[in-house]
């Protein structure tokens, strides 16, 4: 589980309220005027810029920023290596009954297309456009956040000119105007400071948080693709095994070459 995304919102939210405003003034700084305008033009803009089938997927989302990392790599690399161990003893069609052991639709669609015989570049290009196309799909929905993430800064200025136009309103003297300056200037400032809170502590990491998901996710799929691209063409086992680590860094890469010299090396730490 990651909690990362919750951790940075308390680290913030603490620091902005107890070392910056401070306890005894944060009711000065509850404002149910500004909320409407930031809060509520922020979600309209969302609602105005994107289909209701779009936004019907925010809530999964929720799930994605706290599920931790979602693809273990070393795990695809034993089981492609296991894959190309089996296909240089018994062929390409001994897969066949493996590949219905796996639950991934992509990764079994792309050995059914190798045991199908099908040709090296086609094979390539149909993996390639899947992973573009959920590429694709994976920014539009993340530009929902970019969105948000642009328009509450806007929504806090058009929050600030409002209370500015009350306060000069309200400055005729004669009238006695004066006593709403103050409720005025405050909503004028107020709405621009919830602006950048909802944009720099909420939908802009939420945005990036997503990216790195989908950037994971990618390189899964890109090794996968290159594994079974090397199975079909008869790789041998232990050159696949370091052909696919090349897409990890060199402490990763380490584990998945070496993984019992790895565990031995923490149980000697550990005593």
């Amino acid at each position: 589980m990651d909690i990362t995304s919750v951790l940075g919102v308390i680290i913030g939210a603490v620091l902005i309220i107890v070392v910056g405003i401070g306890p005894a003034k944060i009711g000065n700084f509850v404002d149910i005027p500004s909320i409407a305008i930031v809060l509520g033009g922020t979600l309209a803009a969302g609602i105005a810029s994107y289909p209701f089938s779009m936004l019907l997927t925010l809530p999964k989302h929720t799930k994605m920023l706290f599920q931790g990392k979602k693809y273990n790599i070393g795990e695809l690399v034993d089981t492609l290596v296991e894959m190309a161990q089996l296909a240089r003893q018994n062929g390409l069609l001994a897969l066949e009954e493996k590949a219905n052991e796996i639950d991934d639709m992509f990764f079994k669609q792309g050995i059914m297309l190798i045991v199908d015989a099908t040709e090296p570049e086609e094979v390539r290009t149909l993996l390639e456009n899947d992973v573009d196309a959920m590429a694709a799909r994976h920014e539009d929905l993340i530009g929902i956040y970019d969105t948000l993430d642009a328009k509450a800064p806007a929504f806090g200025m058009i929050g600030t000119l409002v209370g500015l136009v009350n306060m000069l309103k309200g400055m005729n003297l004669d009238e006695g105007g004066a006593g709403s300056l103050g409720t005025d200037m405050g909503t004028a400032l107020i709405t621009t400071f919830y602006g950048c809170i909802l944009s720099h502590l909420i939908f802009s990491p939420i945005a990036r948080k997503l990216r790195v998901r989908n950037e994971e996710e990618l390189l899964y799929k890109q090794i996968m693709i290159e594994g079974i691209l090397a199975i079909q063409a008869g790789d041998n086992p232990k050159f696949l095994r370091e052909k696919l680590v090349t897409f990890v860094s060199q402490k990763e890469r380490q584990k998945l070459l070496d993984p019992d010299a790895v565990s031995k090396k923490k149980e000697k730490a550990s005593e």
